[in-house]
């Protein structure tokens, strides 16, 4: 493949013995004869957004099946003209310089001048140009393989088989507005692997969650049977550098089960579920809270009490938002919390609190951050918020005994979203939430959720309850 020309082989890719390479063939035919594929028509496989994981999760599958080239080709679309500044520059060359399977692999590709004269100021990169080399601008630390990298969407596009969305929730929508319109005339419709966690609330004409899958269906016109999540506990640079790690693929069965089997490597265990939308939902409901537990270790100078006290806490309040959410939620306890484990361990919207409460950064920045990209976290306090605002939602308070709306049960949300969305208090205030005399026991709040029926499919836009793709 273009782009990708020193083979997965040198990058850490399938064993070369004879039986992994058979089974790994195996795999690409199995999946083309789902697909449908004739033989010298190659499986066209595209990433859209070329963030960390969406950058990874090519990657993983150029080192699986990038030598399969009359099987199988692989490109990545990010937008041109992102500038990599000096610093940043300086700091890659030497990443680049402490790898020697690295630094020989440039030379090889005659691409090592150009790195020096960008740590000299000489030159400027960009940040398609060093992805083509296999390094993602928000994850500098972790050299990947070389990708084919196409800065024009619709010839990146426009005969894919499968797309991957790996774009932040907050620009799918017009991103796969754009594509939409050059799959007019499409026959057959792809099948999309979205991996964003995030979501948009809508209150009209009743409240509910709009989840990428969704987005990506409305604006595409391609059937939510086509759209699949994938989605778990992982940091997507240790997935590359193989720690043993596991995800969930959600959607149909027609696709998710030979698409899961597709996926899965020896460090890499994808398990599949047919419940697509509350598992994508759940996604994006724990980089909520993750902003908080890292504005609390910051504040506590990293407090194990403190810190479990909080987890205590905000785990009630996503198990209590869960039974809204689910007619049977204790399904997703297992996978909500090792998502949750992660994230507040090592992810992005937790490094995010932490530094906003260190005054490393501020909410004046914005949440598309330099080195990291967009803190999904951010749009989805103010999307639970606002939907869980609605007093069409409302839920019995046990010591008011009246109608609340479901926000009022979820303190920790509440204040997060004054600090972060109404910006009426400090990130300071995140310790006083969970501080405060009056809060009850987190074991009370489960079981309120327990004892009520606090169902409310129409959140997740099924009236009739079924929440299933």
């Amino acid at each position: 493949m273009g782009g990708a020309e020193d083979g997965a082989h040198a990058a850490g890719g399938p064993a070369s013995n004879g039986h992994a390479n058979g089974a790994v063939e195996e795999k690409v035919d199995e999946l083309r004869r789902v697909m449908g594929k004739a033989d010298g028509d190659p499986l066209r496989i595209v990433g859209v957004g070329a963030g960390a994981w969406g950058s990874v999760f090519c990657a993983l599958l150029q080192d699986a099946y990038g030598h399969l080239r009359d099987k199988v080709q692989l490109r990545i679309w990010r937008r041109p003209g992102r500038a990599v500044d000096r610093a940043t520059a300086e700091h890659l060359f030497n990443v680049i310089n402490a790898r020697e399977d690295v630094l020989r692999r440039l030379i090889r590709r005659c691409a090592y001048l150009k790195y020096v004269e960008g740590r000299l100021g000489d030159r400027t990169l960009y940040a398609d140009e060093i992805l083509r080399d296999g390094f993602c601008l928000n994850m500098i630390d972790t050299p990947l393989c070389p990708l084919k990298v196409v800065t024009n969407l619709q010839e990146a596009v426009w005969d894919a088989d499968i797309v991957i969305n790996g774009l932040p929730s907050t620009e799918t929508r017009v991103v796969f507005g754009e594509i939409g319109r050059y799959w007019k005339e499409r026959v057959n419709a792809p099948v999309i692997i979205s991996l964003t966690k995030g979501i948009e609330a809508s209150l009209d004409p009743v409240p509910r969650i709009i989840t990428p899958t969704q987005m990506i269906s409305k604006a595409t016109k391609v059937p939510l049977d086509n759209i699949l999540y994938l989605g778990g506990p992982n940091i997507a640079s240790e997935i590359y550098n193989k720690e043993y790690a596991n995800a969930r693929i959600c959607g149909t069965d027609k696709w998710r089960k030979p698409l899961a089997k597709f996926l899965r490597q020896p460090h890499f265990i994808v398990w599949d579920n047919s419940d697509l939308i509350t598992h994508e939902v759940m996604g994006g409901l724990k980089n909520v809270y993750a902003i908080g537990a890292g504005m609390v270790a910051a504040l506590t100078n990293e407090s194990a009490t403190s810190k479990s006290v909080y987890f205590a806490l905000c785990t009630s309040e996503m198990i209590y938002i869960t039974h809204l959410l689910e007619e049977e939620p204790e399904k997703l306890a297992g996978p909500l919390l090792a998502d949750t484990y992660v994230t507040l361990l090592k992810g992005r919207n937790a490094w995010y609190g932490h530094k906003l409460a260190k005054g490393e950064l501020t909410l004046e920045m914005g949440d598309s951050i330099k080195g990291k990209g967009t803190i999904q976290g951010v749009s989805a306090v103010d999307a639970f918020y606002k939907l869980l605002s609605q007093d069409s939602l409302s839920v019995m308070h046990p010591e008011a005994n009246k109608s609340v709306a479901p926000v009022e049960m979820c303190p920790i949300l509440k204040t997060l979203h004054k600090i972060l969305i109404k910006r009426e208090l400090p990130t300071e205030s995140i310790l006083q939430a969970i501080r405060d005399e009056s809060m009850c026991d987190p074991r009370e709040r489960i079981e309120m959720a327990r004892g009520q029926s606090l169902y409310r499919p129409s959140i997740l836009g099924q009236p009739n309850g079924d929440v299933k793709a």
